[in-house]
């Protein structure tokens, strides 16, 4: 306990240092330049995206391709909150120093984007995941459109005029901060007895219902966490930008997650961080040829499509192999 506790003290520590540093605040005089600094920060909000929707595309074998409404749920009501309760909430935390302050209205508003996030989730899951087949990504397909359009209809949070002034509260330290919770939490799902009976549906669902598996409460559990680890990242998004709209989390958002995940390797959570940020380097290298710049993704998945369908990692991982390989019993010896 007190080495995890010390393990992620260090963790913090690192992510202040390093926030603190690539903004100037540690070392005057060797910042980096904003746009830099924001394609990095915004790497970090596509790890958790790619991570999370891995976790129900990759580990679960259900394909859901509205992970963007669930990001601008919890975008809009992380914002919202913050817009409309962060001047309060401040002067509870009144005894807390200014950074801390923030940091701690930061978590609450995006526990609240995470759980309308989760509700949302929960409400879709759980009539499509009792069916099998594509129903699941028609169903989260139009989910995702309803969305955008009911969020375009409210005044309250800008309407088609997008939300402005929302609060800086969230910067590269709180985004990795929380991609490393995301890896950490989705790392451990995966290598738990549950994490193995999300692998046993995916094989083979008929078969893991027959040895009395529930599922569709395994499907909508998975579906349920994943959603709510877009709502953070929506939420991260907003205060890191300061301004949302619903062009933000259109049908294109969604794909663009699937892709890092294909490029990545579905089934793989080193897959799907390797994706995420091969994705933002290639759009950022791409800007000068903006036109050609989805040609060239649709070229890029044909040919790893052709020469590598499982994606560049596949099933692997960088990390935890040895840990399991130690696990499993090793096979008796043939002696002659």
């Amino acid at each position: 306990m007190i080495r995890r506790l010390a393990i992620f003290a260090a963790v913090v520590a690192a992510l202040w240092a390093a926030n603190a540093l690539l903004t100037g605040d540690l070392v005057s005089g060797v910042m980096i330049s904003p746009y830099v600094l924001q394609v990095i920060t915004l790497a970090g909000i596509n790890i958790i995206l790619a991570v999370s929707l891995n976790l129900i595309n990759g580990f679960t074998g259900q394909f859901s391709i509205g992970h963007a409404g669930f990001m601008a749920i919890g975008a809009y009501t992380s914002a919202f909150l913050s817009v409309s309760f962060g001047t309060a909430l401040e002067r509870a935390f009144v005894f807390l120093p200014v950074g801390p302050r923030r940091g701690a209205v930061l978590l609450l508003v995006l526990a609240g984007g995470a759980i309308a996030a989760a509700i949302a989730g929960f409400l879709v899951g759980v009539p499509s995941l009792r069916l099998r087949g594509d129903y699941l990504a028609i169903v989260t397909l139009g989910f995702g459109e309803i969305i955008r359009v009911f969020i375009l209809n409210i005044d309250a949070v800008g309407g088609a005029r997008g939300f402005g002034g929302i609060p800086k509260y969230s910067n590269f330290g709180w985004v990795y901060f929380f991609a490393i919770a995301t890896v950490v939490v989705v790392s451990r799902i995966v290598n738990s007895s549950f994490g193995r009976t999300l692998l046993a549906v995916r094989e083979d669902e008929i078969a893991a219902e027959a040895m009395g598996v529930h599922t569709t409460r395994s499907k909508v559990i998975s579906f349920v966490i994943s959603s709510a680890m877009a709502g953070v990242a929506g939420g991260l998004f907003a205060h890191y930008l300061m301004y949302i709209h619903t062009n933000s989390f259109t049908f294109l958002k969604s794909i663009e997650i699937i892709i890092m995940i294909v490029l990545g390797g579905m089934g793989s959570i080193t897959g799907s961080v390797v994706g995420a940020v091969l994705y933002i380097v290639l759009t950022e290298g791409l800007r000068t040829f903006e036109q050609y710049r989805m040609v060239t993704f649709s070229l890029l998945l044909i040919l790893i499509m052709i020469f590598r369908p499982q994606g560049l990692m596949g099933h692997r991982e960088l990390f935890g192999r040895k840990r399991r390989e130690a696990r499993q019993p090793s096979a008796p010896s043939i002696e002659a």
